[in-house]
């Protein structure tokens, strides 16, 4: 699978103007080698060539695995002083017969750090923005990849249905956030979180990326809960909104606004439409009902190893989307100072239409 992976990155590298790219510790060297590299004081950095074979300069200490590294590289350690290490590069540089040339590079994860090593190695080199490539080569899901998402939205669901019976007026955001971090970890999430989970209630609802705080729930609320879990390196994410007590008849129908804009982004969504249709068809229901300034983001991202990646739905989105391509549906109305609503699924394109992975009731529930 991995030698797959590289072959068809190459593949896409040859496509393109670039003569080779870098990867540091991130998600697509781990979707490459399999390997969690650590990000950290030390650079660790991974050279693919058009044709040839891999160089990878990284800690001397790192070594033992290469022993079991998927696919062909040939290694350039280096010691435990800084002086010596931009040796390391120079000489994985001259392997490949890097000269004047264009490396692309990935911009959301490679660091001034590993930056100022490549630009000592390769002064004569261009470094252009691989994330095209990058994401082309990520997008769309193999079986494997989709089956370890959905058994992560599993895992979600089951943390979130342990959680609820610990919920009630005067617990506070952040007690539902321990319990709800702890019932991810009963339920078999990895220990590294994609994400820290939202819990909001009230006024922070509003607030489509608030922080657990101290505030303690009370009657009248909305509360809005965004986790998810992570299996094999592969993340979910999902959102529901609970009533806390009785609410407002204002805040039960944003509940069911937001619901019906969650199904009809749901429903649009097949292989041939692009990412924009999708955001208008659920943003379109929100409008309708006179929310339609309250929906303040996208409708959407796509997961996998990250929990924001590739495909991006939003409106001015001509993305064309494919069979594989994993995303969340999410709107949201958030009502400043009072209560928010997000509904919150993830959906993966099949050959003929859509699959919804999350199954959690969508409608409001009333908590005590």
């Amino acid at each position: 699978m991995t030698q797959h992976r590289l072959d068809r990155l190459k593949s896409i590298l040859s496509e393109s103007d670039q003569d080779a790219l870098v990867l540091n510790p991130g998600a697509s060297l781990y979707h490459l080698s399999g390997f969690h590299f650590h990000l950290m004081e030390r650079p660790v950095v991974l050279f693919i060539p058009r044709s040839g074979t891999p160089a990878l300069v990284l800690p001397a200490l790192e070594m033992l695995k290469m022993k079991e590294m998927p696919i062909q590289v040939v290694s350039f350690p280096y010691g435990d002083n800084p002086a010596t290490w931009v040796e390391s590069f120079r000489k994985a540089v001259d392997f490949l017969g890097m000269k004047k040339c264009s490396v692309g590079i990935e911009p959301t994860c490679l660091r001034a750090l590993e930056m100022n090593f490549l630009q000592s190695a390769l002064p004569d080199a261009s470094f252009p923005d691989a994330s095209p490539q990058l994401s082309e080569w990520r997008i769309c899901k193999d079986a494997d990849e989709i089956s370890s998402i959905r058994q992560a939205v599993k895992i979600a669901e089951t943390a979130l249905t342990s959680t609820l019976p610990f919920i009630h007026i005067g617990v506070t955001e952040k007690e539902i956030f321990t319990e709800l971090s702890l019932q991810l970890i009963r339920a078999g999430s990895d220990l590294n979180m994609a994400f820290q989970p939202i819990v909001s209630g009230g006024p922070n609802s509003a607030n489509p990326h608030a922080e657990p705080s101290g505030r303690k729930l009370v009657n009248g609320d909305l509360l809005v809960i965004d986790w998810g879990a992570v299996f094999n390196g592969y993340v979910s994410d999902l959102t529901r909104t609970f009533a806390v007590g009785d609410v407002d008849q204002e805040f039960k129908q944003i509940a069911a606004v937001t619901a019906e804009a969650n199904t009809a982004g749901r429903a649009a969504c097949r292989p041939g439409i692009n990412a924009g249709e999708v955001d208008l068809a659920a943003r379109k229901v929100i409008q309708a009902s006179g929310y339609g300034e309250y929906f303040t983001h996208r409708t959407g991202h796509g997961i996998g190893l990250e929990g924001h990646e590739p495909p991006y739905i939003f409106g001015e989105n001509s993305l064309v989307l494919k069979p594989g391509m994993v995303f969340t549906i999410e709107p949201g109305i958030y009502l400043p100072g009072r209560n928010g609503v997000r509904v919150e699924d993830n959906i993966v394109i099949t050959s003929n239409g859509a699959e919804t992975l999350s199954s959690l009731p969508r409608e409001l529930r009333i908590l005590g």
